[in-house]
């Protein structure tokens, strides 16, 4: 069987293929976003006693308000190999009865006269390429030979990956969660949890229950989580909006650096967005809806890299994302059974599949992500928040 037929079946009825490496473990999940609900998935798989809890329902927070945009264009060696997992795994699962995958390529870019922006688009294609990433650096030219749609006459440089795609995230984080229940989890939504530490353990209606590890996956309100526990991590929730709007565009997906968004095609036509606030966000309190200019200042930005676009708008929302002091998430155990996955800057879609697949690892035994262990931090840091697509290449 394929992947695919492997994650229909457990979809349906369940899977007995497991392995005995989680037999006996129990594990509490708290967050049904897309890492959660696929680190749910895979422990299940392997055996484990999970139980995956959200104080929504599946996919209510962030992972249901998410753009969908995966690609391996990293320059950092270990970014690039997570999202190029990813998106093999995105691959092997997607079909007509799980969630979709559409192959598309990934356009990044600069303008004429933005200096530092296309000095960073050319050293971050050279550094790609060096680690065997594919990745193409293109002139306005060489663009507007690839791809029509685009207005190219102000790009200086752009860089195209093809190993790209976009899925639909909602859908992918509803189709894991029901695949770890096929599997064997139990899945409490509409439950808010606390955590109590020193061995983690969960409340639930005032009642403790313990399990021989907790994950919190709990995105913009895993910081609130945690430190209510008396757990301070270095990790700040920040607003972000997107848009769709009814316009044929088939390809490229696109962040346009120096107009400051992205864009990408849509079953309703496009979605695109940014609106980025550069501050901590209350993940209880903020506003879900787009700013009153947001929708018209975007759509102007994005009918000047598709001219032919007519881009009338159907909605437009606004979502969370999680911030670190470096800009690399935090993933990986705090302390004695207590793990967290957080701090993705917009990235944790393109990084669910495989991020969920190795904190699964490290929670049945395995080894971690060194490079994003969370007590790397002290968890009192000061740091500013940066939106999630700004790109800067350093040695």
């Amino acid at each position: 069987m394929t992947e695919s037929e492997d994650l229909e079946a457990e979809l349906a009825v369940g899977t007995d293929a497991f392995t005995d490496r989680g037999a006996g473990s129990s594990v509490a999940v708290v967050g049904a976003g897309a890492v959660g609900a696929t680190a749910a998935y895979e422990l299940a798989r392997e055996g484990a006693d999970v139980t995956l809890y959200d104080r929504g329902t599946v996919a209510s927070g962030a992972s249901g308000r998410a753009a969908g945009i995966c690609y391996d264009a990293f320059a950092d060696p270990l970014d690039a190999d997570l999202a190029g997992e990813s998106i093999e795994r995105f691959r092997a699962l997607s079909g007509e009865d799980t969630f979709p995958f559409v192959e598309c390529p990934y356009v990044w870019l600069a303008r004429e006269g933005d200096d530092e922006r296309v000095d960073a688009v050319r050293a971050g294609v050279e550094r790609m390429q060096e680690h065997g990433i594919v990745a193409l650096q293109a002139d306005g030219d060489a663009l507007a030979d690839r791809f029509p749609s685009l207005r190219t006459d102000d790009i200086a440089v752009a860089g195209i990956a093809g190993a790209a795609g976009y899925t639909d995230p909602a859908r992918y984080t509803a189709c894991l969660a029901a695949a770890a229940s096929g599997a064997g989890a139990t899945i409490e939504t509409e439950t808010p949890v606390a955590i109590r530490s020193d061995p983690a353990r969960i409340v639930v209606d005032g009642e403790e229950r313990e399990f021989d590890a907790v994950l919190v996956a709990a995105g913009g309100h895993t910081k609130r989580v945690l430190a209510d526990a008396g757990i301070s991590i270095a990790m700040k929730p920040y607003r972000v909006q997107a848009l769709v709007a009814d316009a044929d565009l088939a390809e490229p997906m696109c962040y346009d650096a120096t107009g400051d968004f992205y864009v990408r095609p849509h079953a309703e036509g496009i979605l695109a967005g940014n609106g980025t606030e550069e501050r901590e966000a209350d993940p209880d309190g903020y506003d879900r809806d787009a700013d009153s200019t947001f929708s018209t200042d975007l759509i102007e930005r994005v009918s000047h890299r598709f001219p032919a676009g007519s881009f009338d708008l159907e909605r437009a929302w606004a979502g969370l994302c999680t911030a670190t002091p470096d800009r690399d998430p935090l993933v990986g155990k705090l302390e004695s059974n207590l793990y967290v996955a957080t701090g993705f800057q917009g990235e944790g879609i393109m990084r669910a599949p495989a991020i969920g697949a190795r904190i699964a690892e490290e929670l049945l035994g395995g080894d971690g992500i060194d490079a994003y262990d969370p007590t790397r931090f002290d968890g009192d840091e000061a740091f500013d928040v940066t939106e999630g697509m700004t790109f800067t290449f350093e040695e």
